[in-house]
Order: structure tokens, then sequence, then C-alpha cells
């Protein structure tokens, strides 16, 4: 009797992670109606278009991004290593390099599936401060944020979005 209780214990365990997993990998959870997931983009680059700075010198450049009401991404450092997390990153080759990142701090959150468990996520605006260096010229710089983004019942698959501006180095 003591193997099967903790045989099924195990069980338990395993579809209850099974389950998170599969949220977190960008499979559809629930099926409310009224929790469908947008058509839009869940997160759009706000500004800026367009930045002035020194050729060849690290330039501090602030990029503001939004995640539409009713959904939230993962943060750039979430709690469980099965949660994908948000970067960003600058193709190599366009004349721009990303020197570091900083992500702000995430908001803990829980969800009404697993409301012991605290997600740490972004909603509605926010900014990562990043630094730069440009070579000399005009360059049309597309940065790519990766996340994943959900609403209180479902996920969409992980994704990216460009962050296209003008990055002017003189």
């Amino acid at each position: 009797m003591g193997r099967l209780k903790s045989s099924i214990g195990a069980g338990i365990a395993t579809v209850v992670t099974a389950g998170m997993c599969v949220a977190a990998s960008g499979q559809f959870i629930g099926n409310s109606p009224d929790r469908r997931l947008p058509k839009t983009p869940p997160v759009q680059f706000v500004y800026p278009e367009q930045v002035h700075v020194a050729a060849g010198k690290p330039a501090n450049v602030d990029l503001h991004f939004r995640v539409l009401s009713g959904m939230h991404i993962n943060s750039h450092t979430p709690h469980d290593d099965f949660l994908i997390p948000t970067t960003f990153s600058l193709p190599a080759g366009e004349g721009v390099r990303l020197e570091s990142a900083s992500y702000p701090a995430g908001s803990d959150i829980s969800l009404p599936s697993a409301p012991k468990m605290k997600i740490n996520v972004y909603t509605g605006d926010f900014t990562l401060d990043t630094r730069m260096v440009a070579s000399p010229g005009n360059h049309l710089l597309k940065g790519v944020l990766h996340f994943q983004a959900c609403n209180e019942t479902q996920c969409l698959p992980p994704q990216m979005i460009t962050a296209a501006m003008d990055v002017i180095a003189k």
C-alpha cells in the first residue's frame, strides 16, 4: 500500500509539472471563450524611431515596449527554469553592437489556475536600458525582442518582434 501511495503521488506531481510545462511551451491551455488570445501582436515596440550617438563610443539607448492589455510576458529572470525569459538582441553585421542590456524588475503575479505559484512578468509598458556602440554612418537597426505572451488561461508560442530604428552615428 505504501508503494502504491508513493507511485500515485509521483504520478500527480508529474501531471501537475507537465501541465505547467505545456503552458510554458506555448501550447494552448483552457478553452474559456471570454479569454481568447488576441489577433494583434501581444507586444509592440513603441519608441525610439531614431537615435543620434557618438560613433565608436558606448551610448545609452532606452527601448520602450508595450504589452497588450490583458496579457503578460515572462520577465528576463522568471522564477522557474522551464519559463521562457524575455531577451533582446541585435543581429551581427548591422554596424551597431549591443554592449549590454538592463532589464526591468518584473512583477510577481499568481494565476487563477495556480494561486500559490508566483510568476515574474512584465505587463503594460516597460523599458530596456541598453548600451550600444555604432560605427560611423546611418544604420537601420532591427533589434529582436524574444518573449512568450500569455493571458490568465492560455499561452502563445514563443515569438519575436522587431524593434526597428535609425541609429545615426557621427
